[in-house]
């Protein structure tokens, strides 16, 4: 049997929507986590909850490649929007993900991970291309997917989907000041969150793949602090789930 993947969710509504979908989950705690073994779209997979913050995630990324030998892992979750036109409702699938709140200078250069050489961790380009696919088609039509009270509610006329930097740091970036010294300092980062970047310096050691799939629910400016909780249930599950599966049932069948 092929190892499984890995399915890693930001909220928990994102999880539970995934474990609605899996028909035969059991649950294994670990590490004072849920990490549910099962099967989605014929694939088998592990999810679980990453939690939140770059320590809490490392931990995660770590027991499911230590204990669960995955063979990939995949985040979804949702980010706060940088770059111009990475607008709520889009999606940011990463190419490269970096650490904001990194600074050993002036011993190293600001953003590298110190002994390391490296202040970037590339995400596995084939599973990033199949994503960004598979979003592409998805979110032509976001009415079917989200229904249209919540297209006017959140105003998603015409979701995009961006391929980039994302950047992690151990805060909740929601002022406009911050947001614009972030995008002075890393002109290139299209989004913000507080994981993705940790969990891709773990799969690096490990040399395991590694994804992440960002759905953008503010632009991390004073606006920030809207119907959070809302959006996610009625618009990021959505996504992840629908993505998510959408991208499992492409994968070949004998690696189920």
């Amino acid at each position: 049997m092929a190892a499984p993947i890995a399915i890693v969710a930001a909220m928990h509504e994102e999880l539970s929507a995934l474990l609605a979908q899996m028909p035969d989950e059991q649950r294994v705690r670990v590490a004072g986590r849920d990490f549910w073994v099962g099967h989605l779209q014929g694939q088998p997979v592990v999810a679980v909850l990453s939690r939140i913050g770059k320590v809490a995630a490392a931990v995660t990324a770590t027991v499911l490649l230590e204990r669960f030998g995955v063979r990939a892992i995949v985040f979804a979750g949702v980010a706060g929007g940088l770059a111009p036109g990475v607008n709520m409702g889009d999606v940011v699938v990463a190419t490269d993900l970096l650490q904001h709140d990194m600074d050993a200078s002036p011993i190293f250069p600001k953003y590298e991970v110190p002994l390391m050489g490296l202040s970037r961790f590339a995400a596995d380009a084939a599973i990033g291309d199949a994503l960004a696919a598979v979003a592409e088609g998805t979110l032509r039509d976001p009415a079917a997917l989200v229904g249209p009270q919540a297209v006017d509610e959140f105003g998603l006329r015409a979701p995009k989907v961006h391929r980039g930097l994302l950047i992690s740091g151990d805060r909740f970036v929601s002022t406009t000041a911050e947001s614009m010294a972030l995008q002075r300092a890393l002109p290139d980062a299209l989004a913000v969150e507080m994981e993705g970047a940790s969990m891709a310096q773990v799969c690096h050691d490990y040399g395991v793949p590694f994804a992440a799939m960002r759905t953008i629910s503010d632009r991390a400016d004073d606006a920030a602090h809207g119907d959070f909780s809302r959006f996610v249930i009625a618009v990021a599950s959505r996504y992840s789930l629908a993505l998510i599966g959408a991208w499992l049932s492409t994968l070949p069948a004998e690696l189920g």
